[in-house]
């Protein structure tokens, strides 16, 4: 009876672990270019994308609603993507690093160059509404769930985030006057 018993759990935890590896797999592009366009540098978005994994698994048992899983674990990985931040400004004071060292840099395009480092430019906040706006394709109701922010307050950093994007491209020669 006993062996029935754990072999019955056994499957249980077996199936927990397909669903989260299936969650998690499904959005993996997602979840990698939301890390990339925080990190600009490959190996760094894996490793937070990594760890954004692990805490995820761990804190499986907090998340309340399975089927708010995508903006539950976009949140643990922005939140991981902050953290990374930090720990470089703390590592290098006064040295900004902005992923040009990555090999695969040299092969964007000189306009795409150009918006990630305008993207750089615009403060935190405003930039990872943009990122979720327009990497992942988020609406502004799941970009206010995920920064547990109202939605008000997202509208407003998404256009001020857009004003400052629009400045920096400007100072760069990379917006067309006609564009806006």
């Amino acid at each position: 009876m006993e062996k029935l018993l754990e072999g019955e759990w056994a499957q249980a935890v077996d199936g927990e672990e397909q669903l989260f590896i299936r969650q998690v797999s499904e959005q993996k592009k997602i979840l990698y270019g939301i890390a990339y366009s925080y990190l600009r540098n490959e190996p760094d978005a894996l490793e937070v994308l990594q760890e954004a994994t692990y805490r995820a698994w761990s804190k499986r048992k907090s998340l309340k609603d399975t089927g708010r899983f995508a903006p539950w674990m976009t949140r643990i990985l922005v939140n991981c993507c902050k953290d990374e931040l930090k720990r470089r400004k703390r590592l290098t004071p006064g040295h900004a690093d902005n992923g040009s060292s990555s090999g695969s840099m040299e092969m964007t395009s000189d306009r795409k160059l150009d918006m990630e480092q305008a993207l750089d430019g615009v403060k935190q906040r405003y930039r990872q509404v943009l990122v979720l706006k327009y990497y992942r394709d988020m609406t502004l109701a799941e970009i206010a769930e995920v920064l547990d922010r109202p939605e008000g307050t997202v509208k407003t950093w998404l256009n001020k985030g857009l004003k400052q994007l629009r400045h920096k491209m400007k100072l760069r020669g990379g917006l067309e006057h006609d564009a806006e």
